[in-house]
């Protein structure tokens, strides 16, 4: 399964000038990376771009780390209204969004089904937004945690192919 995008409103796409794709998740590190993009970035329009993974998926990776045999789900977009993990993506970009534009920006929601790494679904949107800068919080791993946990981050400069 490949990464699908929607914007909410219908379209998409529709941002001129100078665009940023701000991944947001909602967490402190991604409230402060819209903050320090509104002060740093000559852009004034962004993507708010929330990536989210199909509950059921969410629980056929967890069975699968468990050794349990994992069922193949199929997704249906009439199924993506009923999944939590959909509502929870859409309420999280809704705040991004608003913060961004508390913070001067013309946004756009952009939601991001990721079938694989999260750093993958916010390269490969940059790229189909074709955006001239991404914005992204990072935890700051140090240490043990760096070598054992992959950060998104890194990988967005690594990939990107563009400013980050």
């Amino acid at each position: 399964m490949t990464e699908t995008a929607t914007g909410t409103g219908g379209q998409v796409g529709n941002l001129t000038g100078d665009t940023a794709l701000i991944a947001f998740d909602g967490s402190d590190e991604a409230r402060t990376a819209i903050r320090e993009a509104a002060r740093f970035l000559s852009s004034s329009t962004a993507y708010i771009l929330t990536a989210w993974e199909p509950i059921h998926r969410q629980a056929a990776r967890a069975a699968g780390m468990s050794g349990m045999m994992q069922h193949d789900w199929a997704s249906t977009a009439a199924e993506e209204d009923d999944d939590p993990a959909y509502r929870e993506a859409v309420a999280i970009c809704r705040e991004g969004v608003e913060l961004a534009r508390s913070h001067g920006f013309t946004t756009e929601p952009y939601l991001v089904e990721s079938a694989t790494a999260v750093w993958s679904a916010i390269v490969d949107a940059a790229e189909e937004l074709d955006v001239d800068v991404i914005v992204a919080g990072t935890r700051a791993l140090s240490g043990w945690k760096s070598l054992l946990q992959s950060s998104v981050s890194d990988s967005i400069v690594k990939h990107a192919g563009r400013p980050v």
